[in-house]
């Protein structure tokens, strides 16, 4: 089933702080439950985290860390001829960058509680370590791409 029209892209105000629609997104990702404020107050303790933590501009660090995690193609699955196969596509901008805030997120989320106690410490080495490609979030980019290669021998099933 397609739709009759595209869908409607919002327009999202940047954030206070920094002027970035980027930040803004980070922080609507980490929203649970509405609480936006709570979301934001802990982005903004990790981005703080990272200015002293690193010479660096830290709205540079972030960038650069949401490069390195962008992925370049995804598989989806396609059914052809009763049999299910994961077919690589590549990935469009917005979809780009919503996977690497989401994956980023993901991320810092699922790092163990014991060494960090806050999520605003979580996220502020999650991001640096992918600024420097490492870490959860660029090696689950890593898996997609590799995902994507093995998958090669499918890519005729993509139109």
């Amino acid at each position: 089933m397609s739709r009759s029209k595209p869908a409607k892209t919002r327009r999202i105000k940047p954030d206070p702080i920094y002027g970035s629609f980027l930040v803004a997104k980070l922080i609507n990702k980490a929203m649970r439950a509405g609480k936006k404020s709570a979301a934001q107050t802990q982005v903004y303790k990790a981005l703080e985290l990272l200015k002293q933590k690193t010479p660096a501009e830290t709205l540079k660090l972030f960038e650069q860390a949401l490069k390195n995690i962008r992925p370049n193609m995804e598989v989806r699955s396609r059914r052809v001829g009763g049999a299910a196969y994961q077919v690589p596509y590549p990935v469009r901008g917005v979809r780009r960058d919503a996977l690497a805030l989401r994956w980023l997120i993901e991320a810092a989320r699922s790092r163990p509680n014991k060494e960090f106690h806050t999520f605003a410490e979580k996220l502020a080495i999650e991001i640096t370590e992918a600024a420097q490609a490492e870490g959860l979030a660029v090696k689950k980019r890593v898996d997609t791409h590799r995902m994507a290669d093995s998958n090669k021998a499918f890519a005729h099933f993509r139109w």
